[in-house]
């Protein structure tokens, strides 16, 4: 049976200057302190938030095949030290996939498990993982990640560090793998169809397995106890052996609807079943087994009709929606960039105070706890990736790892956050000066347009850019591209443009900013802030 458990605690963490590296062990180790995740380095020196530095975070853990415990448990049950050399210690007869999940580590990462290290991880904002079964051994294992931070590589605070949750999952040989389960739903007379496409990894021996889907009210205070949990539907689909991917459409009638007046939430569940065998399978004189559960996934989902309409605006379930936004940043003020769920909340409830229903995440792929607030809440998401693409905004951003790293970094984006009901458009960009340069930002918008709908296939939320230069052409030729045009700080141009290009959605990105937590501006031009 898979598990997917959080580890966040006994961390060590340690800060060394730049150009120290893992052959430098001493350097950085001698200076390790207890830290537990999510961790920002930065914050912890107000005076000085845009140091360069590596920062060095190590666990160690023990690990068998029954389950994998922290380091100091091994003494407690007696477990022999294991020696420092890797080679013909590694765990070869695993019959399940041991990862884990990084949810956000700024930035330019390296891992290294046992001494080996496995690669590196570039953007500071996307989910990654890495699959440490080969490099595993019985007892004893050490995890030690080396991140670097070099200013400037951001037009705000960034923070750095893993700063957001780290996940330990164990997957059996024949899996669903991660974010593999991509749901879709459309509006048909009596209710919805929902389709569930799900994605397999098989492991040598091709068993007989089947996937079960079951959907679920989730119940609220509006419902009583009998209505909680109780089942909509039970569907099982028979796999053929070798399958790497299926996908089933199953009605639903009459759903209560997510809104933001009404955010209501259903709960699926996808079960990997292994079938027994039959009497010619299994031998003669064996009884058969029962089917066995080897994998469960849940997700929480949402039924709703959204459209938009270059003349009428956001339509949700039907009716006119104005989206009252807000552009948010990632940090949260005082506590840096260390993500904290409750926080988070605050904040959204501070902004529906304010009559904000739709939040886009500025400039970057948010926190898998605000896409799941957002679910709850009522919020309307725009999703965000990238505040640049090949041309760099300061000397150590992203734009240095761009043209390699783009597709793993949307890839990740798209399929962990397609399931979100809250998630209206998908923004690939804000303020990009390739758009406006010269024609080859249009290549790169139509490649990044190309990978959404790799993985977006079914298309839940269309593609936008947020544009500060929408007076030139370039820009409008990449807007043209996605159809759907973000203008920042141009609401001049709008009826002008609407009149232009009339099959275009036009929205306000960004119309008004506050100037706070921004590297290096000045403000010296203000009386009031020089007080």
């Amino acid at each position: 049976m898979n598990s997917k458990t959080l580890w966040n605690d006994n961390w060590y963490f340690a800060k060394t200057a730049l150009g120290v590296n893992w052959e430098d062990r001493t350097l950085w180790e001698r200076e390790m302190q207890p830290a537990d995740l999510p961790h920002d380095w930065l914050i912890y020196d107000t005076k000085n938030l845009y140091e360069d530095s590596i920062g060095w975070y190590r666990k160690k853990f023990v690990y068998s095949a029954s389950g994998v415990k922290r380091a100091g448990e091994a003494a407690q049950e007696n477990l022999r030290e294991q020696s420092n050399s890797v080679a013909g210690n590694a765990c070869t007869t695993c019959d399940e996939r041991v990862i884990l999940r990084f949810e956000g580590v700024y930035m330019d990462s390296s891992i290294y498990i046992n001494g080996v290290c496995l690669g590196d991880w570039k953007y500071g904002y996307s989910t990654f993982d890495w699959d440490i079964t080969d490099h595993l051994r019985e007892g004893e294992n050490e995890v030690v990640l080396r991140v670097t931070f070099q200013a400037p590589n951001s037009r705000w605070y960034s923070g750095a560090g893993i700063y957001r949750n780290v996940w330990m999952i164990r997957l059996p040989e024949t899996h669903i793998p991660l974010d593999g389960i991509y749901t879709s739903s459309v509006e048909t007379e009596n209710g919805y169809d929902l389709t569930i496409d799900t994605e397999l990894e098989w492991g040598a021996i091709t068993e007989n397995y089947e996937l079960e889907y079951c959907l679920h009210y989730a119940g609220d205070s509006k419902n009583s106890a009998e209505t909680e949990n109780r089942e909509i539907f039970r569907v099982k689909q028979p796999l053929a052996g070798g399958q790497e991917k299926t996908s089933v459409a199953i009605p639903v009638d009459n759903p209560r609807k997510w809104d933001i007046t009404d955010p209501y939430l259903y709960d699926l569940t996808v079960r990997l079943c292994k079938l027994p065998m039959n009497d010619g399978e299994n031998g003669a004189g064996e009884a058969l087994q029962k089917t066995e559960i080897t994998q469960e996934e849940h997700l929480r989902i949402g039924f709703r009709t959204m459209q938009f309409d270059p003349a009428r605006g956001f339509l949700l379930n039907g009716r006119k929606v104005r989206l009252n936004g807000a552009c948010d940043h990632h940090d949260l003020g005082a506590l840096g960039a260390a993500f904290h769920k409750e926080a988070m909340r605050r904040k959204f409830e501070l902004m529906r105070s304010m009559g904000v229903n739709a939040v886009r995440t500025s400039h970057n792929m948010p926190a898998v706890e605000l896409m799941e607030l957002a679910d709850e809440m009522g919020f309307l998401i725009v999703s965000e990736a990238f505040d640049m693409w090949e041309m760099a905004k300061n000397p150590y951003d992203y734009a240095r790892f761009f043209k390699e790293w783009m597709e793993k970094d949307v890839r990740s984006w798209i399929r962990r956050d397609r399931n979100h009901p809250s998630v209206i458009m998908w923004s690939i960009g804000n303020e990009i000066p390739d758009t406006h340069a010269d024609a080859h930002g249009q290549e790169i918008t139509r490649s990044l347009l190309a990978v959404v709908r790799k993985w977006d296939y079914r298309k839940v939320a269309p593609v936008t850019i947020g544009s500060n230069y929408m007076p030139w052409e370039n820009a409008q030729k990449c807007a043209d591209i996605v159809k759907v045009a973000g203008y920042n700080y141009a609401e001049k141009y709008y009826a002008e443009h609407h009149e232009k290009h009339p099959d275009w959605i036009i929205y306000g990105s960004e119309t008004s900013s506050v100037l706070q937590s921004r590297c290096g501006l000045s403000y010296s031009h203000s009386p009031k802030l020089q007080q």
